[in-house]
């Protein structure tokens, strides 16, 4: 399908070629299907078929790839609603996850559906069906036919959270990339970076610099925005934990569980109540990390099948979707994973500094070191990053003998996001009623 001058010349390649291509892109979509890695209900709408009809009025669309990036749009999407309250909002996501956990969390009225898959007809589908009038992207998502469709339609594009890692740069700076990343960059008429580095970088590979503004990062917004979901936990739950020394390993990867788990057993020796609670990343894992941390002699039960942490429980883990955030909100100190292990790069730590928890992480943190680095301005206390698996045992061993303490890296951890957070949604929206 030839796209207008807008898409460039590397726009229409990759559209001609994604179109060549697209019996393949759906028989793997059929095949994540049956995999349970598509929705079994929705999964057309991966097709561009909308599930329900277009409302009236104009209509803004927002597209977040994974849970993270959608919970960081909803601030923005709020502040929308009550500027503009004519105005419907969709929300697109491409992971059952996000589409589960958004779902239940987007503001009342806001539309939810799955994005498009990057082929010409599914983009022209999904675009012809909604007609938005305007489209804001998270992160670093990045989609030739997505983008350059719309902006052939004279939809206007902002990219909010805007990330450009080292190493994707170099990828994007290859020959044959460098002129496709340039075109979908230049229609963008908003970018807000993340960083001043991720920023230059983004101008490097063709993003306009008077397009590039810098507002902030929403993913604190959103640890401000809403961080009382622990009265939705049952109450028979919240007993049982109550009388344990709790600590939280949150976003956990493979390998990093049984690290958390020797950790368990050397500070139950001093510390006999101790409870260690395991919200792994991927919740499917969680037969897995009950059979694997059983071996040690471990007494590990599932939130899934609904066991009840007994006296002698020393592992809970919470392999349900969309829970992390209540379990921030009952548990005094939270380990951030995916950080322990060569080749992760973290998570997202102000949810748990919002909720007030003393917040720790590992020493692989990718871009997120720039989150512990803003938030250390505010207070030293307010993040501690271990540098591996003996330095977290001590630290934690610290935090659960000295309540003192523990309480004042609690509140700086929360004093910390509360100060990041100041102004960001308010300078967000003002560069986004310009668009539309």
């Amino acid at each position: 399908m030839a796209m207008c001058s807008k898409a460039g010349l590397a726009g229409s390649i990759y559209g001609t070629l994604t179109a060549a291509i697209a019996p393949l892109l759906l028989l793997h979509l059929k095949w994540r299907r049956l995999k349970g890695l598509e929705d079994a209900q929705e999964w057309r709408q991966r097709l561009g078929s909308a599930s329900i009809p277009r409302p009236t009025g104009p209509l803004f669309w927002f597209h977040a790839v994974s849970v993270g990036e959608g919970l960081s749009a909803i601030p923005v999407i709020q502040k929308c609603l009550q500027a503009r309250p004519w105005v419907t909002i969709l929300m697109t996501t491409s992971t059952v996850t996000a589409f589960i956990v958004l779902k239940r969390t987007l503001p009342h009225g806001v539309l939810c559906q799955f994005a498009p898959i990057d082929t010409p007809t599914a983009v022209n589908r999904f675009l012809s069906h909604w007609q938005p009038q305007a489209a804001v992207f998270m992160e670093n998502e990045l989609w030739p036919n997505l983008l350059c469709t719309s902006a052939v339609k004279g939809i206007p594009l902002a990219l909010l959270n805007a990330r450009m890692s080292s190493k994707s740069f170099k990828r994007w700076s290859f020959h044959a990339a460098r002129p496709l990343v340039a075109t979908m960059l230049a229609n963008f008429s908003l970018i807000c970076p993340l960083s001043t580095a991720e920023g230059v970088r983004l101008q490097l590979l063709g993003a306009p610099p008077t397009n590039i503004h810098f507002a902030g990062n929403l993913k604190y917004a959103w640890g401000v925005f809403n961080f009382d979901g622990v009265r939705k936990l049952e109450e028979t739950l919240i007993k049982e934990l109550s009388g344990r020394k709790v600590w939280l390993a949150a976003s956990t990867h493979a390998g990093e569980e049984e690290v958390i788990a020797r950790i368990h057993k050397n500070v139950r020796q001093d510390i006999k109540e101790l409870l260690t609670v395991i919200v792994p990343r991927h919740p499917k894992r969680g037969y897995k990390i009950q059979r694997d941390l059983s071996k040690p002699g471990l007494s590990v039960v599932l939130r899934s099948l609904q066991e009840h942490i007994q006296a002698e429980t020393d592992i809970y883990v919470v392999d349900t979707i969309g829970e992390l955030q209540q379990f921030y909100g009952l548990t005094p100190i939270a380990f951030v994973g995916g950080s322990l292990l060569n080749g992760l790069s973290g998570h997202n730590m102000a949810e748990a500094a919002a909720c007030g928890c003393a917040v720790l992480t590992g020493p692989h943190i990718g871009h997120f070191s720039k989150m512990v680095g803003e938030m250390q301005r505010h207070s030293q206390l307010s993040i501690e990053q271990v540098s591996g698996e003996d330095e977290l045992q001590h630290v934690l061993k610290e935090l659960l003998s000295d309540p003192v303490f523990l309480k004042r890296r609690q509140e700086a951890a929360k004093y910390a996001l509360t100060c990041a957070a100041v102004g960001v949604v308010e300078t967000v929206w003002k560069l986004l009623e310009q668009l539309a």
